[in-house]
């Protein structure tokens, strides 16, 4: 990948030359992939990928090295390339390695999806937690847990959940995705019904069933394998190129439906094609991880303010959602004063956060 800063030159149109130079507006650079491709990109949202990169690994190392069972700094290269023995080998194999990689691509998964319902809905608040998805696959879960516990596993009854709440979505408001305003509504319902039979089936089994099923439905990275690794990578690796042709028509989009059409796109199958793929990415997440709230709402805000720029900014959105996710796991596993609590506990904390300062900056608006 190359980029080129050149400084800004009018069009040049010559009759039989195939080459045609364009205006390129200020402060963007030119990313090029091979000799044909060349995409337009704002210098800050180049800086802030790139820290957010450099952010990522150095909590990536901190994960794998902080702790009594760390792995030293010093030895984290010969490890990650294949010569961990004893200790090390069972800290990167079994203990941290496959909980970190699933991390990365859960959190990616719900920025991602996050950035592209915010875009739909052209709503700071929206993310599929508000179409009742993260509830959905709650209450799979508890299902799961209850009516068929030795045959139907929880993450299995998890994402069995999420598609049939998705489903219940889609028909209850008559118009499938087209509409985010019944789309909402439909999904605080759907929402509402999914968390009663949740907390009906947490009253219900068990007690000691009832700790690991509240455990995982407020989101848990514990216990992660390279197999939950694939399932999620796969979904993300599959998912990126369908964002990225959608990221166009998004951005037109955003400025109204009625420019949207005359510019010639197509906002109504736009929406129900980034909704889609939305759920498709929060059930991938979900299915390994549990719902765990708040990264697919705050990931793309943070990523508007700090690239100071508008859009649905997908993969600033995905990278800080990997950040957030590993940070608060980093959290879960290193703080002292609480022993193993789930990783959705320390994103909604700073989701709470995050509504707070939304909510003082409404108040500091002049009415």
């Amino acid at each position: 990948m190359k980029t080129t800063d050149r400084t800004e030159t009018p069009a040049e149109v010559r009759a039989g030359d195939p080459a045609v130079t364009l205006p390129r507006p200020a402060g963007r650079v030119l990313v090029r992939l091979g000799p044909r491709v060349a995409i337009p990109v704002r210098r800050s949202s180049l800086v802030a990928a790139a820290l957010s990169v450099l952010l990522l690994l150095a909590a990536a190392v901190a994960t794998l090295s902080m702790g009594r069972l760390g792995i030293h700094p010093a030895d984290l290269p010969s490890a990650l390339m294949g010569e961990a023995t004893g200790k090390n080998a069972f800290v990167l194999n079994r203990l941290r390695g496959p909980r970190l990689v699933v991390a990365v691509a859960t959190g990616a998964a719900f920025g991602l999806s996050g950035a592209l319902f915010q875009s739909v809905t052209r709503n700071p608040l929206g993310s599929p937690d508000v179409i009742g998805l993260s509830a959905g696959s709650g209450a799979g879960a508890a299902a799961a847990a209850l009516f068929f516990p030795d045959t139907v596993p929880v993450s299995v009854g998890a994402l069995v959940g999420a598609v049939a709440a998705m489903a219940l979505v889609y028909v209850s408001t008559g118009t499938g995705f087209r509409n985010p305003g019944r789309l909402v509504v439909a999904g605080i319902g759907v929402a509402a019904m999914s968390t009663a039979l949740t907390q009906y089936v947490v009253y219900a089994v068990e007690r000691d069933k009832a700790s690991a099923l509240t455990a995982y439905i407020n989101g848990s990275l514990s216990a992660r394998s390279w197999d939950d690794a694939t399932v999620i990578w796969t979904v993300l690796l599959v998912c990126l190129p369908l964002a990225a042709l959608l990221a166009r028509p998004l951005s037109i989009g955003e400025m109204g439906d009625d420019l949207s059409t005359g510019l010639g796109t197509r906002p109504g199958r736009t929406a129900t094609a980034a909704v889609a793929l939305s759920i498709v990415l929060s059930a991938g997440a979900v299915s390994v991880a549990g719902p765990i709230a708040f990264v697919s709402l705050t990931a793309p805000q943070i990523a508007k303010r700090v690239t100071r720029s508008g859009g649905p900014q997908l993969v600033m959105s995905a990278l800080l959602g990997a950040l957030l996710l590993v940070l608060a796991d980093l959290a879960a596993q290193q703080l002292p004063f609480f022993d193993d609590l789930p990783v959705g506990l320390y994103t909604m904390a700073v989701g709470g956060v995050y509504l707070g300062y939304l909510l003082l900056r409404e108040w500091k608006r002049p009415v």
